[in-house]
Protein backbone atom coordinates (compact mmCIF):
# COMPACT_ATOMS: atom_id res chain seq x y z
CA UNK A 1 0.00 0.00 0.00
CA UNK A 2 1.13 3.35 -0.44
CA UNK A 3 1.51 5.18 2.52
CA UNK A 4 -1.22 8.14 2.84
CA UNK A 5 -3.80 4.92 1.77
CA UNK A 6 -2.41 3.21 4.61
CA UNK A 7 -2.95 5.63 7.47
CA UNK A 8 -6.09 6.87 6.12
CA UNK A 9 -7.23 3.33 6.53
CA UNK A 10 -5.45 3.53 10.21
CA UNK A 11 -7.49 6.53 10.55
CA UNK A 12 -11.09 5.62 9.73
CA UNK A 13 -10.47 2.73 11.54
CA UNK A 14 -10.31 5.07 14.76
CA UNK A 15 -13.69 6.54 13.95
CA UNK A 16 -12.69 9.52 11.31
CA UNK A 17 -14.07 9.92 7.99
CA UNK A 18 -11.96 9.58 4.82
CA UNK A 19 -12.38 13.49 4.23
CA UNK A 20 -11.57 14.49 8.30
CA UNK A 21 -8.77 11.45 7.45
CA UNK A 22 -7.45 13.27 4.83
CA UNK A 23 -7.01 16.74 5.98
CA UNK A 24 -5.54 15.58 9.17
CA UNK A 25 -2.74 13.45 8.14
CA UNK A 26 -1.88 15.86 5.52
CA UNK A 27 -1.17 18.57 8.62
CA UNK A 28 0.89 15.84 10.29
CA UNK A 29 3.22 15.25 7.08
CA UNK A 30 3.62 18.45 6.66
CA UNK A 31 4.41 19.49 10.34
CA UNK A 32 6.94 16.72 9.89
CA UNK A 33 8.34 17.42 6.81
CA UNK A 34 7.75 13.90 5.01
CA UNK A 35 5.09 15.37 2.66
CA UNK A 36 7.28 13.81 -0.40
CA UNK A 37 6.41 10.39 1.25
CA UNK A 38 2.40 10.30 0.81
CA UNK A 39 2.42 8.03 -2.35
CA UNK A 40 5.41 6.16 -1.61
CA UNK A 41 4.99 2.23 -0.63
CA UNK A 42 5.03 1.19 2.94
CA UNK A 43 7.83 -1.09 2.23
CA UNK A 44 10.49 1.50 1.32
CA UNK A 45 9.71 3.67 4.30
CA UNK A 46 13.00 3.61 6.65
CA UNK A 47 13.29 3.13 10.44
CA UNK A 48 13.01 6.52 11.60
CA UNK A 49 10.32 7.55 8.78
CA UNK A 50 8.37 4.65 9.42
CA UNK A 51 8.60 5.35 13.60
CA UNK A 52 7.23 8.83 12.30
CA UNK A 53 3.95 7.62 9.96
CA UNK A 54 3.60 5.03 13.55
CA UNK A 55 3.51 7.90 16.24
CA UNK A 56 0.99 9.91 13.22
CA UNK A 57 -1.32 7.11 13.07
CA UNK A 58 -1.39 6.87 17.15
CA UNK A 59 -2.26 10.25 18.12
CA UNK A 60 -3.88 11.21 14.58
CA UNK A 61 -7.59 10.82 16.23
CA UNK A 62 -6.48 12.67 19.18
CA UNK A 63 -6.97 9.84 21.69
CA UNK A 64 -6.88 10.55 25.26
CA UNK A 65 -5.10 8.21 26.51
CA UNK A 66 -1.58 7.41 24.43
CA UNK A 67 1.07 4.17 25.23
CA UNK A 68 4.49 4.97 23.70
CA UNK A 69 7.01 1.91 23.64
CA UNK A 70 10.50 3.53 22.62
CA UNK A 71 9.10 6.49 20.64
CA UNK A 72 12.57 7.92 19.71
CA UNK A 73 14.71 5.14 18.94
CA UNK A 74 15.74 5.56 15.30
CA UNK A 75 15.85 9.23 15.21
CA UNK A 76 18.52 11.68 15.01
CA UNK A 77 18.53 14.64 17.59
CA UNK A 78 16.54 16.77 15.48
CA UNK A 79 13.92 14.63 14.92
CA UNK A 80 13.62 13.51 18.41
CA UNK A 81 13.48 17.11 19.57
CA UNK A 82 10.05 17.26 17.53
CA UNK A 83 8.56 14.06 18.88
CA UNK A 84 8.93 15.12 22.55
CA UNK A 85 7.30 18.65 21.44
CA UNK A 86 4.42 16.68 20.59
CA UNK A 87 4.91 14.84 22.76
CA UNK A 88 4.58 17.42 25.20
CA UNK A 89 1.45 19.18 23.38
CA UNK A 90 -0.64 15.98 23.65
CA UNK A 91 0.03 16.12 27.40
CA UNK A 92 -0.67 19.98 27.50
CA UNK A 93 -3.78 19.34 25.98
CA UNK A 94 -5.15 16.65 28.44
CA UNK A 95 -3.88 13.38 26.93
CA UNK A 96 -2.69 10.74 29.62
CA UNK A 97 0.97 9.63 28.15
CA UNK A 98 2.40 6.77 29.72
CA UNK A 99 5.80 6.41 28.17
CA UNK A 100 8.05 3.06 28.08
CA UNK A 101 11.47 3.87 27.76
CA UNK A 102 15.11 2.80 28.65
CA UNK A 103 16.52 6.04 28.47
CA UNK A 104 17.04 7.79 31.81
CA UNK A 105 17.36 11.41 29.74
CA UNK A 106 13.66 10.89 28.28
CA UNK A 107 11.88 10.43 31.28
CA UNK A 108 14.07 13.60 33.02
CA UNK A 109 12.08 15.57 30.46
CA UNK A 110 9.04 14.20 29.83
CA UNK A 111 7.69 12.09 32.74
CA UNK A 112 5.81 13.18 36.29
CA UNK A 113 5.40 10.26 37.77
CA UNK A 114 7.38 7.22 37.38
CA UNK A 115 7.29 3.09 37.77
CA UNK A 116 10.75 1.35 37.88
CA UNK A 117 10.29 -1.89 36.71
CA UNK A 118 13.04 -4.87 37.32
CA UNK A 119 12.52 -8.12 36.45
CA UNK A 120 9.08 -7.83 36.05
CA UNK A 121 8.55 -6.22 39.80
CA UNK A 122 7.95 -2.55 39.99
CA UNK A 123 10.79 -1.44 42.43
CA UNK A 124 10.25 2.22 42.79
CA UNK A 125 7.36 4.51 41.74
CA UNK A 126 5.94 7.66 42.52
CA UNK A 127 6.09 11.26 41.29
CA UNK A 128 9.27 12.29 39.67
CA UNK A 129 9.96 15.22 42.06
CA UNK A 130 9.56 12.80 45.15
CA UNK A 131 11.46 10.36 43.91
CA UNK A 132 14.34 13.03 43.56
CA UNK A 133 14.37 14.32 47.39
CA UNK A 134 14.28 10.70 48.30
CA UNK A 135 17.70 9.98 46.84
CA UNK A 136 19.20 13.43 47.58
CA UNK A 137 22.14 12.72 49.91
CA UNK A 138 22.58 16.44 51.41
CA UNK A 139 25.83 16.93 49.44
CA UNK A 140 26.41 20.21 47.67
CA UNK A 141 29.15 21.02 45.04
CA UNK A 142 31.01 24.31 45.34
CA UNK A 143 33.79 26.06 43.19
CA UNK A 144 35.87 28.72 44.80
CA UNK A 145 39.38 30.42 44.59
CA UNK A 146 41.30 29.95 47.85
CA UNK A 147 41.92 27.89 50.96
CA UNK A 148 38.96 26.34 52.55
CA UNK A 149 38.84 24.56 55.94
CA UNK A 150 35.34 23.23 57.42
CA UNK A 151 34.49 22.21 61.09
CA UNK A 152 33.14 19.13 61.64
CA UNK A 153 29.68 19.61 60.59
CA UNK A 154 30.46 19.25 56.89
CA UNK A 155 32.77 16.18 54.96
CA UNK A 156 34.13 17.32 52.17
CA UNK A 157 33.82 14.06 49.80
CA UNK A 158 36.39 14.69 46.72
CA UNK A 159 38.42 17.65 46.31
CA UNK A 160 39.79 19.00 42.39
CA UNK A 161 42.10 21.84 41.62
CA UNK A 162 40.28 23.37 38.34
CA UNK A 163 43.71 25.91 37.82
CA UNK A 164 46.01 26.95 40.15
CA UNK A 165 44.35 28.29 43.73
CA UNK A 166 40.78 27.65 41.55
CA UNK A 167 38.87 24.77 43.62
CA UNK A 168 35.92 22.11 42.76
CA UNK A 169 34.57 20.41 46.32
CA UNK A 170 32.07 18.14 47.34
CA UNK A 171 30.89 18.81 50.85
CA UNK A 172 27.93 16.75 52.93
CA UNK A 173 26.70 18.51 55.76
CA UNK A 174 26.10 16.35 58.49
CA UNK A 175 22.69 16.49 60.97
CA UNK A 176 24.50 19.37 63.01
CA UNK A 177 25.29 21.61 59.99
CA UNK A 178 23.06 23.82 57.83
CA UNK A 179 23.66 25.18 54.19
CA UNK A 180 23.27 29.02 55.68
CA UNK A 181 26.04 28.33 57.93
CA UNK A 182 28.01 26.78 55.53
CA UNK A 183 27.67 29.60 52.94
CA UNK A 184 28.88 31.75 56.14
CA UNK A 185 32.12 29.53 56.08
CA UNK A 186 32.16 29.69 52.37
CA UNK A 187 32.04 33.76 52.68
CA UNK A 188 34.32 34.31 55.38
CA UNK A 189 37.41 32.07 53.56
CA UNK A 190 37.01 32.35 50.11
CA UNK A 191 35.89 34.06 46.82
CA UNK A 192 33.10 31.73 45.77
CA UNK A 193 32.33 31.09 42.29
CA UNK A 194 29.66 29.08 42.28
CA UNK A 195 27.32 26.53 45.11
CA UNK A 196 24.77 24.05 43.96
CA UNK A 197 22.67 21.17 45.57
CA UNK A 198 23.72 17.34 43.93
CA UNK A 199 20.37 16.34 42.76
CA UNK A 200 20.82 13.19 41.52
CA UNK A 201 19.62 12.14 37.63
CA UNK A 202 17.33 8.97 36.81
CA UNK A 203 20.41 7.50 35.48
CA UNK A 204 21.91 7.43 39.04
CA UNK A 205 19.10 6.27 40.49
CA UNK A 206 18.09 3.53 37.64
CA UNK A 207 21.70 2.12 38.63
CA UNK A 208 21.52 2.12 42.37
CA UNK A 209 18.03 1.00 42.87
CA UNK A 210 18.78 -1.76 40.14
CA UNK A 211 22.15 -2.98 42.15
CA UNK A 212 20.00 -2.89 45.77
CA UNK A 213 17.29 -5.05 43.80
CA UNK A 214 20.20 -7.83 42.53
CA UNK A 215 22.15 -7.56 45.95
CA UNK A 216 18.82 -8.38 47.61
CA UNK A 217 18.09 -11.26 45.14
CA UNK A 218 21.35 -12.81 46.08
CA UNK A 219 20.65 -12.93 49.88
CA UNK A 220 19.45 -15.91 51.03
Amino acid sequence: MQVGDQLIYLARLKGLSQREATERLKRWFIKFDIKDWWDKKVEDLSKGMAQKCQFIATIVHEPKLVILDEPFSGFDPINANLLKDEILELKQKGSTIIFSTHRMESVEELCDSIALINRSKVVLRGEKRAIKRQFMDNTYTLEYVGSLVLPYSYEIISKTELEPNVYRTNVRIGPEGSVNALLAQLIDQVELKSFSENVPSFNDIFIRVVGETATQALIP
